[in-house]
């Protein structure tokens, strides 16, 4: 018996997500239609919402419902820093850290050539603009301590100096190529406060 094309659709679409191959992908939509119908209507209409009213920051490029988000609008944090990091989650476990109280710039991404993901793809010119805004005295590059990652900091911090900001990077208190959002929040917090200058 051939499978229904509603049902094709929805594993193939579940195949979008990170580490969801065919399989899990068949497994998780057999689950939502036999045992939580709810939870598909759930899922289904949040991301139907998050698709419709959510957008980037034009400050920090994290997502948000506004133009400027909460934490950019927010007078207790120190506008004279700015840390760097890839994705939102990286973002979120910076903040566990309660080590940083400045602001932050999303890269949504890394420098990553084989992927066809360069400077432009990234927007560092929206980043460069932010760094340079004359309120910024420091930039703080928390990329990931992968290659990419690396390769990031590296690139950026070239760009910075140029432009006469001062460029630290997280000290090395996270293992090497780990990802920033799987580390606990004590190694991060020891990485930002042991940061050197690039």
């Amino acid at each position: 018996m051939p499978t229904p094309s509603a049902l094709e659709e929805l594993i193939g679409a579940l195949r979008c997500l990170p580490g969801v191959g065919p399989k899990s992908a068949q497994r998780i939509a057999y689950h939502l239609l036999q045992h939580d119908t709810r939870g598909a209507e759930r899922l289904a209409r949040a991301l139907d919402q998050a698709v419709k009213v959510l957008r980037r920051c034009c400050r920090c490029n994290n997502f948000t419902e506004a133009e400027v988000c909460e934490r950019c609008l927010s007078p207790r944090r120190n506008p004279a820093q700015l840390c760097v990091v890839e994705m939102p989650a990286d973002l979120n476990t910076m903040e566990q850290t309660q080590a940083f109280n400045g602001l932050y710039y999303v890269l949504m991404g890394r420098l990553s050539p084989l992927d066809g993901v360069g400077p432009r793809e990234l927007a560092f010119d929206r980043l460069l603009a932010r760094a340079c805004d004359g309120v910024v005295k420091e930039v703080i590059l928390a990329t990931n301590m992968t290659p990419e990652g690396e390769a990031t900091a590296h690139y950026l911090a070239e760009m910075l100096h140029a432009r006469g900001i001062q460029v630290s990077r997280i000290a090395r208190g996270l293992p090497l190529g780990s990802e920033i959002e799987y580390s606990d929040a004590a190694s991060v917090a020891q990485a930002l406060i042991e940061r050197r200058s690039c």
